[in-house]
């Protein structure tokens, strides 16, 4: 089984793969690193890993991703990152499924009212998950507590405005945002990979208020995560993965 493990940073998913390097890096191919994929585990022989680090942004997801998904054809590929959360329900550092992710701001506005790009008749704005982690690591009953499945929508500009932040809940009733999740979707539909998008919570969407943010304890739990979900596609029978 080959997977694509997608990233916007090498922060992000430095505890799985034991990567150094500035928080800032963003090369596109990182080559050097996929030899660290044996760092997730000592046994992980049937499936084979490779990392992808895009850089912030759907633009350079949109660009870096579909570059690989042309040169390189894979089973799987699975988003690793951190996001903000409009759901108070979510706590802060909590992994989720994100199954729909929406490009929240692609389309017209008219004077206060927005025009998505699927009522103009330009494309789509809404796209959704490939693959789920129960087709991964079992049922519900099997594996406790399962990750939420929420809906994402992705950004140029974080919330930060109590207004804007308003007016977008009022429109999409989104769970999470990031800046990568809709554009990640995009292409792996387009080449045909099924795709998995994992979050995990490092601040509320509100005003920007970076003394409550978690972002340690988010990369943490999403690497703890990843790690286990590694291990479950490992243990997968070959007519399975």
């Amino acid at each position: 089984m080959k997977i694509l493990i997608v990233a916007a940073t090498q922060q992000e998913i430095a505890p799985l793969f034991e990567l150094d390097g500035p928080e800032t890096e963003v090369d596109a191919l990182v080559d050097d690193v996929l030899a660290s994929a044996g760092a997730i585990s000592s046994d992980l022989t049937s499936v084979q890993t490779s990392v992808l680090v895009t850089g912030v942004g759907m633009t350079a997801t949109a660009f870096a991703l579909g570059r690989q998904l042309a040169l390189n054809q894979y089973d799987l590929a699975i988003n690793l990152g951190i996001c903000g959360a409009f759901d108070r329900g979510l706590a802060l550092g909590e992994v989720v499924e994100i199954t729909t992710d929406i490009f929240a701001e692609l389309g017209a506005q008219d004077d206060e009212d927005f025009i998505s790009i699927d009522q103009l008749g330009f494309g789509e704005s809404i796209y959704t998950a490939g693959a789920s982690i129960p087709q991964f690591m079992g049922s519900i009953e099997d594996h406790k507590p399962r990750l939420k499945q929420v809906t994402g929508i992705t950004v140029n500009r974080v919330h930060g405005n109590e207004r804007t932040i308003s007016k977008t809940a009022d429109r999409l009733h989104p769970q999470v945002e990031s800046m990568e999740g809709a554009a990640f979707f995009y292409a792996c539909k387009q080449a045909g990979v099924p795709a998995l998008q994992i979050r995990a919570v490092s601040n509320y969407v509100e005003k920007r208020n970076r003394e409550q943010w978690q972002i340690g304890l988010a990369i943490k739990n999403l690497n703890t995560f990843a790690n286990n979900l590694l291990k479950h596609l490992e243990a997968l029978p070959p007519a399975v993965s």
